[in-house]
């Protein structure tokens, strides 16, 4: 066979799929597959399992793209695990019925050539190019290769302690963490099917049950409210109630006794609105839930499960009627083309995002964001179809000894020095990645400057007055300005006469300030220091604004007159919390709250949460250092979340604005700030 073959394969958009018993020329799973009984008033094929494959990848990639779009959109790698455990128990269950047994050699080789190669492609293509783009995407990037050819993503990254939800290094793989998931059923239900076909089809169900109810609850119960949440979303253990509730949907869909009480038309008045309510109720969810609540992992990431397996019915029950509503749009032939090339889309699409918004920066809320976002999505589809007809047809056709034998072929047929370059840029692109992979940091860039930072932090001099001698100034009690730029108004130049309660709020200087934060602030504290000299920084990473409150209350009546508050980027804004400490504080304290920016869901909540708490407090003011930063995405680093050396001067220009109108507010004249240069 020679490549020609490869081509006409890669040509005919087959979507054959062999593992779950696909027609090479509809690409949709054959009721009709080896093992099917043929029994009466099943269809002939599963029609519309494409048109939810293309609604998992769709919520998917929005959620990838801005988590803001869709803040549940990493629910469709749910809707994902229940089609695959439904198609995966499906053909186990028709094989053993047709012959008597499972060939599990050539079930577990037909996976492999299914997902391999363009794993494969996907994963060496991406570590050559992110190599010109920035070294931080190569940070431990030994560990993600393994992890993504071994399909152990999610264990190698538990282990290595790493976070789906918040990273200091953006890792290149981080979506792998569901094939390996996946794969690892594939290994391991075809033997606990072989089992389970022993026994009658309600023990099957209630196994499978079983099994997922187990996993939920162990979720909910690891789960802890506050904290980060990739130990229970990754664990194998703690998230297959997906794959689960399909399972037990095609063990119950394979008996004669059973499948009537699967099937939607079978039930009643609710019936006809099942299928309907469960797609509102899965779009419901994708577009409420986001991933600190503590709800996703406490029964909503089951019930995204349940409401799929409803849709599942749906879609391959045959009604005397024709199929119902939802049936016929997931049948649409846009969506079965999206959901053919799905496991192309999920490779790609993550390295693409990470790669294009490193090279072409860009905040949320821009139009420069939207367009390389649209961006992201027309690579990542033109690579997802490339890859769907030159790598994964081929190999799903003719297998890996036939494409081994076509390409073969088709060297011989080539020239001798046609051959030699071929072996030449072989040889140079494993070397290349070689090479890249031996030479990879194991710390970003971001988290080397946030240890240094840390470092400097903990070695801070205690605070001086502009005078040189320790500040024993009272608190509440103003100095006179030492903040570089700044021109304060004195309390014979305000408005009305020197009272106390204005002087108080005259623009602070250094030694006047105390700061709390996390990592935004460990960040900056270089570019802070610079602006008040003699500021008091206690920041540290991963605080949370419980950790504030803890703080400012250790600390007591020895706060200083002005505050800067900069947590939320860890678990979000506890609005409690906030509360807390601004009446710790006082209403006689200067204090400013820094909003957020970071690729989170749940950022513009939580920056209005904070202007809310603000609100009616005299004493408060926002920083608002999303809208600063949002203007230049270029002072961000390849975390998207913390300043580079330039933004942590913008971090502490927008701080000393804020500190700059909170002082005009009460005192009614003007705080001219000069603009400092960038050392």
């Amino acid at each position: 066979m020679s490549t020609s073959a490869i081509s006409r394969a890669a040509g005919t958009g087959q979507t054959a799929d062999t593992a779950t018993g696909a027609s090479p020329r509809s690409g949709r799973a054959r009721e009709g597959s080896p093992g099917s009984s043929g029994s009466p008033g099943r269809p002939g094929r599963i029609e519309g399992l494409d048109g939810l494959r293309a609604l998992a990848i769709v919520a998917v990639l929005v959620y990838h793209l801005n988590a803001s779009w869709l803040p549940g959109g990493f629910l469709g790698v749910d809707v994902f695990f229940v089609v695959s455990g439904f198609l995966i128990t499906t053909l186990l269950v028709r094989e053993h019925e047709s012959t008597g047994r499972v060939r599990l050699s050539q079930f577990w080789v037909r996976r492999a050539r299914r997902l391999l190669p363009a794993l494969v492609l996907c994963v060496l293509t991406s570590v050559l190019i992110a190599r010109a783009v920035s070294q931080d995407l190569l940070v431990d990037i030994g560990r993600e290769i393994l992890g993504a050819l071994t399909f152990s993503t999610n264990w190698v990254e538990i282990t290595a302690g790493t976070s789906y939800f918040d990273q200091t290094a953006p890792q290149l793989f981080m979506n792998f963490w569901s094939l390996a998931v996946e794969e690892q059923f594939y290994l391991v239900w075809p033997l606990l099917t072989l089992a389970l076909l022993a026994v009658s089809s309600r023990v099957r169900v209630g196994a499978a049950v079983a099994v997922g109810l187990g996993s939920s609850l162990l979720m909910a119960a690891l789960f802890s409210p506050g904290t980060d949440g990739t130990r229970v979303y990754y664990g194998t253990d703690t998230h297959v109630m997906g794959l689960m509730a399909g399972a037990a949907l095609a063990f119950a869909w394979a008996s004669p006794r059973l499948a009537p009480r699967v099937a939607p038309s079978r039930w009643g008045r609710f019936g006809p609105y099942a299928v309907p309510l469960a797609l509102l109720v899965l779009l419901a969810e994708m577009a409420l839930l986001d991933e600190q609540s503590t709800w996703t992992f406490r029964g909503g990431i089951l019930l995204a499960s349940l409401a799929t397996a409803v849709l599942v019915m749906g879609v391959v029950e045959r009604r005397p009627g024709g199929p119902c509503p939802v049936a016929r749009v997931m049948r649409h032939p846009v969506l079965g083309w999206v959901g053919a090339r799905s496991y192309s889309i999920y490779l790609w699409h993550w390295p693409v995002i990470l790669l294009v918004a490193l090279d072409n920066p860009s905040a949320p809320g821009t139009v420069s964001h939207l367009l390389t976002r649209l961006w992201c999505v027309l690579v990542t589809v033109a690579l997802a179809d490339l890859s769907f007809r030159f790598v994964e047809t081929p190999f799903r056709t003719l297998g890996f000894r036939g494409v081994a034998v076509a390409l073969g072929r088709g060297v011989s047929e080539l020239t001798l020095r046609g051959r030699r370059v071929v072996a030449t840029v072989v040889a140079v692109l494993a070397v290349a990645t070689g090479v890249i992979v031996l030479t990879a940091p194991d710390q970003s860039q971001t988290a080397q400057m946030l240890a240094q930072n840390e470092a400097a932090a903990d070695q801070q001099a205690p605070a001086v007055s502009p005078s040189g001698a320790p500040s024993t100034a009272p608190p509440g009690v103003p100095s006179m300005p030492s903040t570089p730029g700044a021109t304060a108004p004195s309390a014979s130049a305000t408005p009305g006469g020197p009272s106390a309660t204005k002087a108080s709020f005259a623009m602070p200087s250094g030694p006047e300030l105390d700061a709390y934060g996390d990592s935004i602030m460990v960040g900056s504290l270089q570019a802070l220091r610079y602006y008040f000299p003699g500021i008091r920084i206690d920041a540290k990473s991963n605080r949370r604004w419980s950790d504030g409150l803890a703080q400012v209350r250790a600390r007591g009546s020895d706060n200083r007159r002005a505050v800067i508050l900069a947590f939320g980027t860890n678990a979000g804004v506890d609005e409690d919390a906030v509360k807390q400490v601004l009446a710790t504080l006082g209403p006689e304290r200067m204090v400013v709250l820094v909003n957020i920016m970071a690729p989170f869901s749940r950022v513009d909540s939580d920056n209005a949460t904070l202007e809310l708490v603000a609100r009616g407090r005299s004493n408060v003011v926002v920083a608002d250092w999303a809208d600063a930063i949002r203007a230049h995405p270029e002072q961000v680093q390849s975390d998207r979340i913390h300043p580079t050396i330039t933004g942590a001067h913008l971090f502490s220009k927008t701080v000393r604005q804020a500190l700059a109108d909170l002082s005009e507010r009460h005192t009614g004249t003007k705080v001219l700030l000069k603009e400092l240069p960038i050392p």
